[in-house]
């Protein structure tokens, strides 16, 4: 499990409980239970990275760390899904002024959980938007940088550099082979002051993974819990990216909230396992 950006603000503004009906197993406290065996990060621990690599690599103007982006980026095999309409009625906010409702969204009454099938079928997500936009710039990126984009970045930072343009070169073929499959990606297109909900299924008891990110037009502020309000990961620091992983206890629904902090949109992914 992964816990980033540490804030009394987001703790005080966690996901508020709720009661779920009475089921055999015991599904109190908080959905976390130990690491599942042989569990490794995937896909979107991958491309978490190679995000985080690709803007030191531009901060510093050097190629070989946004090739080294490049490369991870390029090696992930993600499947683009689109979300179902999360029902805003399932829903419900604390009371509190708009900033802490913003992150407060709580699961109402959700329903029986239906995590991703193990004959493959992608993981299903639901998501709903809540609050009106306070600005209509849409920012200059429409969606994070892919790989293909990295990699033409790094070709440009090379410049005349022979040999580190060949290096480049051979990563590009190199990368298409062997990519690391099984990550969902959604894409949602936050404008400045809306937060989106997403429901998430996972199984218990098996490795799970989430991350967020952004096209770094501005900073969002993020927060996972479970069906009971639980953080389990959470981020307000001045970053359009998270990664969170955690093993479930039981099957159930997470909840994922992005608030858009910045004065224009951003555009973002979220990944799963």
């Amino acid at each position: 499990m992964t816990l980033k950006g540490l804030s009394l603000a987001l703790v005080t503004t966690a996901l508020a409980a709720l009661t779920l009906p009475a089921l055999a197993q015991d599904k109190t406290g908080t959905n976390v239970g130990p690491a599942a065996e042989g569990a490794a990060p995937g896909g979107a621990a991958t491309m978490s990275l190679a995000q985080e690599l690709y803007a030191m690599g531009i901060a510093q103007g050097d190629a070989v760390t946004v090739l080294a982006a490049a490369k991870l980026a390029a090696s992930v095999d993600a499947a683009s899904a689109e979300p179902a309409a999360l029902d805003p009625a399932k829903i419900a906010f604390a009371e509190g002024d708009q900033e802490t409702l913003r992150k407060k969204a709580a699961p109402a009454a959700p329903a029986a959980p239906a995590p991703m099938m193990n004959d493959g079928t992608p993981r299903a997500a639901a998501k709903a938007t809540f609050f009106s936009a306070t600005s209509e710039d849409e920012g200059a990126a429409d969606a994070p940088v892919t790989a293909d984009a990295m990699f033409a970045k790094a070709k440009e930072l090379a410049a005349d550099d022979e040999a580190l343009q060949g290096l480049i070169e051979d990563a590009m073929t190199e990368t298409s082979r062997g990519r690391i499959g099984g990550a969902v990606e959604w894409l949602s297109r936050l404008p400045s002051g809306q937060t989106d909900v997403w429901e998430i299924p996972f199984y218990g008891n098996s490795y799970a993974e989430v991350a967020i990110v952004g096209d770094g037009d501005t900073n969002l502020d993020v927060a996972v819990t479970d069906e009971n309000g639980n953080v389990i990961c959470y981020d307000v620091s001045w970053s359009d990216k998270l990664y969170c992983d955690w093993t479930p206890a039981w099957d159930g629904y997470f909840y994922v909230t992005v608030q858009n902090m910045g004065g224009s949109r951003n555009s973002y992914y979220l990944m799963t396992n």
